[in-house]
């Protein structure tokens, strides 16, 4: 890792927060930014070496940053429940001011969004508000939609996390995992988040897309994927065999060589990278 984690102060959801965040792959500031948005159950730490690999690899710089409630940044209060539309505050609201606070101008230098799960929705809700404020997304396994593969395997998460020792194995990542958890969990079983969709927002976005999900995705059809690429057709499409919900971890070395290609491709050439070479 480049350097150790630090954190910044930001308003949110009417306090005021600490967000754990560190730079990642080679220190110069004038290299092209990669941030990356993790997973429902993620966290900094929990990319491991990924980001490093990655942006050296592509010769990017990264930013790497655990939300409110994950991690070691502030935990969610003990009252504190999140909403159906809490992706879109994730992307309209925490990411813009924390790209404000650490002063990335998203004007003359967009950067770029790597999202994974529940980071790739993000991702995605942020590209459609911000056309001309970003430079590009690359999602891992997003959700577009709520399926019925999605609250199975989340049910089964519930389980486990009463039932096993999952709730310790996440402590390693957050400081406290009931925050992180339940925050998650909670809003994902909600009845009133079945009909969760921005499907309606992919329309709107310019930027270049790749899109990659796991053909053993445990929590999403490959219609996720698809559908991002019917409705935003600069989309490139990635189906990864003997991958689950997780490339990064499954498939890290194709997975880097692919999205390596798609970075250094210019924005013509983009298309069927996946196959060449």
């Amino acid at each position: 890792m480049s350097e150790a984690a630090d954190f910044i102060d930001l308003d949110w959801n009417g306090r005021r927060v600490e967000v754990e965040y560190r730079w990642a792959g080679d220190d110069d500031p004038g290299l092209p930014l990669i941030v990356f948005l993790h997973e429902g159950l993620g966290s900094l730490s929990m990319w491991r070496d990924f980001p490093d690999r990655l942006c050296r690899a592509a010769g990017f710089r990264g930013l790497v940053y655990s939300r409110p409630g994950y991690g070691w940044s502030t935990r969610r209060a003990e009252d504190e429940r999140w909403g159906t539309d809490f992706m879109h505050r994730q992307a309209l609201d925490l990411l813009p001011a924390l790209l404000h606070a650490l002063e990335i101008d998203i004007e003359t230098r967009p950067p770029w969004l790597l999202g994974h799960s529940d980071g790739g929705s993000i991702a995605l809700i942020y590209a459609a508000r911000y056309p001309t404020g970003l430079a590009g997304a690359i999602l891992l396994s997003p959700h577009v939609m709520v399926e019925d593969i999605s609250i199975s395997s989340i049910e089964k998460a519930r389980r486990a996390y009463l039932e096993t020792d999952l709730k310790h194995k996440l402590d390693r990542y957050h400081a406290d995992p009931d925050s992180a958890f339940w925050g998650w969990n909670d809003i994902w079983l909600d009845p009133d988040f079945r009909d969760w969709s921005i499907v309606d927002e992919l329309a709107a976005i310019r930027c270049p897309l790749l899109a990659l999900q796991g053909v053993n995705d445990e929590y999403g059809t490959l219609e996720q994927v698809r559908t991002i690429a019917r409705n935003a057709p600069q989309t490139q499409l990635v189906e990864l065999p003997q991958c689950g919900h997780s490339p990064h971890r499954d498939q890290a070395e194709e997975l880097i060589r692919v999205i390596t290609r798609f970075l250094a491709a210019p924005a013509a050439g983009r298309e069927n990278l996946a196959g060449a070479g």
